[in-house]
Parts: C-alpha cells; sequence; structure tokens
C-alpha cells in the first residue's frame, strides 16, 4: 500500500509539472498582438514606429530574498472552520512556521528554489489536519502569482487510502498517524536560481514586403538586455534606420526611418520577449509612402554689381506691384479735453443733487416752526376759554338770576356766555 502511495505520488507530482507549464505557456506563449497600426507619410519624411513596454525595463533582480516567495496556508473542514498560515519561505530567507505546535511535523525542502519542488511533507497526521491546503508562489519582480490547491482528509482505515480529482482539486485520503506529501511542484526557469536574466530579455524588428509571407519576412536588427546588439541588412549601416542605444533602460524600442522612399513601405513588427517572466508581445504596423510634399516656390536673390546702385524702394514698389500707403493718424488733441467734460459733469450733478438735499430739508424745518407756533397760540385761546368758562360757571352758581322771566334755559345760557364774552374782552 505504501509503494502504490508513493508511486501515485510522482504521478502526481509529474501531473502537476505538466499543469503548471500548460498555464504559462498559454498565458505567454508565441507573441501575442497587443497593437495594430496604419501610418501613411510622405515621401522624403521621417517615420517613427512606437513600440514601448515598461515590463521590458531592464532591472536584474538583485533582490532575490524578497523577489520570490512561497507559503502555504490551510481552511480547516472541521469548527471552526478557521484559515491559517502553514510557512513562508523565500530564497534569501528562513523557512518560517506559523503554529509552534507544526513546529517539527511540517516542513518544506530547503532546495525548493533550486529544483523548483514546492511540496509540504507532513508527517504524524493528526484529525485535526483535515482541510483545504493552498500553494501559493508569487514573484514581485515579474508580477506572477500562482497557486493550487488540495484538499486532504484523514481516516482509520488503510483500505480508504486513495487519491482521486474531484472536477476542481486533487483529494488526498491519508491514514490517520501516518505521512503525506502535498505536492506543488513548478520548474519554470523563474523559479529557480541560476538563471542568467540578461540572456532572457530579447527585442527584434522585422519587415515584410507587399506580397512576402510572415514565414519569410527579413530580421531588421536584435536587441538584448545584456548589450549585445546585431544589425541586419544595409539600412542600419547606412543610419537610414535605427533603435535607440538605451531602449532597455527606458522600455522604449521605437523604429526610427529616415528619408522614406517608396521601397520601405510594407508591414513591420515589434516582437519583445521577456522569457524569464514569460512576456511575448507584438505590434504590427503597416507603413504606406505617399508622394512627396511639393516645396514652396522661391524667388532667386537678386545680384548686384559693385557700380549699380540699388533702386530706391518706391520704384520698386511701384513696378512690381500695388503700391501700399500707410497712413498714421495723430492722436486726437480734444482726447483730455473731453475726460475733463465728463468730471465736470458728473461733479455738477453731484452739487445739484446735495444742494436739493439741502433746500428740502430747510424747508421742512420752517413748517414745522410754523406748524409749533400755531399749535402754542391755539392752546392759550382754549386755555383762556376755560378761564372764561370757570369764571361763568362761578357768576352763575353764585349770584341770582338777573332775569328770571327766561322762557327756557338755551336763551338763559345764550344772554350769560354773551356777558362773558364782553367781560373777557374788557379784561383782555
Amino acid at each position: 500500500m505504501h509503494l502504490d502511495m508513493n508511486r501515485l505520488q510522482i504521478l502526481a507530482v509529474l501531473f502537476l509539472q505538466g499543469a503548471w507549464g500548460q498555464n504559462s505557456s498559454s498565458s505567454g506563449g508565441g507573441g501575442v498582438v497587443v497593437e495594430t497600426k496604419n501610418i501613411t507619410l510622405p515621401a522624403g519624411s521621417r517615420a517613427v514606429l512606437p513600440c514601448q513596454s515598461p515590463r521590458m525595463v531592464w532591472t536584474q533582480d538583485r533582490l532575490k530574498d524578497r523577489q520570490r516567495v512561497v507559503h502555504w496556508d490551510v481552511v480547516y473542514s472541521s469548527p471552526p472552520y478557521s484559515v491559517e498560515r502553514v510557512l513562508d519561505m523565500s530564497p534569501g530567507a528562513r523557512r518560517r512556521v506559523y503554529n509552534g505546535f507544526n513546529k517539527g511535523r511540517v516542513s518544506i525542502s530547503d532546495s525548493a528554489f533550486t529544483d523548483g519542488n514546492f511540496s509540504l511533507f507532513i508527517n504524524n497526521v493528526l484529525t485535526s489536519d483535515k482541510g483545504v491546503y493552498t500553494c501559493n508562489l508569487h514573484h514581485h519582480y515579474c508580477k506572477i502569482h500562482q497557486s493550487i490547491q488540495i484538499q486532504l482528509n484523514v481516516t482509520k482505515s488503510a483500505r480508504k487510502e486513495k487519491r482521486y480529482w474531484d472536477g476542481e482539486k486533487t483529494v488526498l485520503v491519508v491514514l490517520l498517524g501516518s505521512s503525506v506529501m502535498l505536492p506543488c511542484v513548478n520548474r519554470l526557469a523563474l523559479w529557480r536560481d541560476g538563471v542568467q536574466e540578461d540572456q532572457q530579455q530579447v527585442a527584434h524588428w522585422d519587415f515584410q514586403p507587399p506580397g512576402v509571407r510572415p514565414n519569410k519576412a527579413d530580421r531588421l536588427v536584435d536587441l538584448y538586455a545584456s548589450g549585445e546588439r546585431r544589425d541586419y541588412g544595409p539600412l542600419f549601416a547606412q543610419r537610414k534606420m535605427n533603435v535607440a542605444e538605451d531602449a532597455f533602460t527606458y522600455g522604449d524600442f521605437s523604429l526610427s526611418i529616415f528619408d522614406l522612399k517608396p521601397a520601405y513601405k510594407g508591414l513591420y513588427s515589434c516582437h519583445l520577449h521577456h522569457h524569464y517572466c514569460g512576456l511575448h508581445e507584438r505590434r504590427v504596423f503597416r507603413l504606406t509612402v505617399g508622394p512627396p510634399v511639393p516645396l514652396e516656390p522661391t524667388t532667386a536673390p537678386k545680384i548686384y554689381v559693385n557700380d549699380e546702385q540699388e533702386k530706391k524702394p518706391e520704384e520698386v514698389s511701384g513696378e512690381d506691384g500695388p503700391r501700399v500707403v500707410n497712413v498714421f493718424l495723430p492722436e486726437q488733441r480734444g482726447y483730455f479735453v473731453q475726460h475733463l467734460g465728463y468730471f465736470l459733469a458728473t461733479f455738477l450733478l453731484l452739487a445739484f443733487i446735495v444742494f436739493a438735499v439741502i433746500m428740502l430739508t430747510r424747508r421742512r424745518k420752517k413748517r414745522g416752526l410754523e406748524y409749533e407756533m400755531g399749535r402754542s397760540v391755539r392752546a392759550s385761546i382754549i386755555s383762556g376759554g376755560e378761564m372764561a368758562l370757570e369764571c361763568t360757571e362761578l357768576r352763575t352758581y353764585n349770584q341770582e338770576p338777573l332775569n328770571s322771566d327766561y322762557k327756557n334755559n338755551l336763551l338763559k345760557e345764550r344772554d350769560m356766555v354773551k356777558e362773558c364774552n364782553k367781560e373777557f374782552d374788557g379784561r383782555m
């Protein structure tokens, strides 16, 4: 049974290795066309075919201790169904086991980043180890993140040990107390040491004339991150085509073509390959060369002999073309007077408004004085009348009626008022 388990583990390792390789090849295999463009320029001009990619910038992976990381995580199948980091490891750092109970019981090969075997070994399997384990590979330099899941089940019967695929992940059923290896193998070059990165970055331009098949296109130039450069054909030697020397420094591999000719039309393709990171991109440009731009007519300069005198400007203008008369209008002298008039008119308007306000105020004050004087006179008259009435009442009260033969009180009151008024007038 243990021999069968070992054979199954070997087959699983081979299967996973093929799965990793198939996944990477499908994601970054033969050049993927990321840009197509039609360019039409007149003959004799300069053409620039852009080809830029920041991922092709040459920065050597000197910090290998932090560029590649592997870590195993587990989601336990029993309560409380928690998620736990089992261990992690990088080329320049020691292996870290997060749970003290697992120290010495779970491990990963020290040569994982040399041979690409990141499998997890578990000794003395317990029932609490049951769960879904995930192997995560991170390459920060290439911005690549890959993961694979394996489900671990524990049984007490040796007959129930098996390995199968449930459609999403590999499932291992192991015996309680035995040892198990959870496979995670990736032997691609970027996960292993000893790879010369400068030989893995390549850029090249191809030219396909009209009527020529793609497999028979002409190679124009090859560029390597190590600094090597290979030019093909006479155009680069004649400096009619050029790619910047610092292309890998800025990630700019644009092709410049000088003095365009009709023979230069066709398909130009820029291929960018980063074998270390699995980058393969292609940009295609269709260049069409049109007729040259007509030159503007220019008059030849006149040459005068030393004895000849140059014609006067008036004569030249009168003979060669229409006469142009420049008229200079002098500045108006009334400009200052006009603005002074505006200022005086504004001042007079303000003075008139102030004068009108003063006159209205004085008039209202005068009316107020007259009203007060009339009010005081009326008050004095009313006060005098009251005195007369009081006097009349006293006299009427103290004296006996002079004429007792009045027929009614109205006539009596009228005579009394007349007498009182005569007496008041005499006093005044």
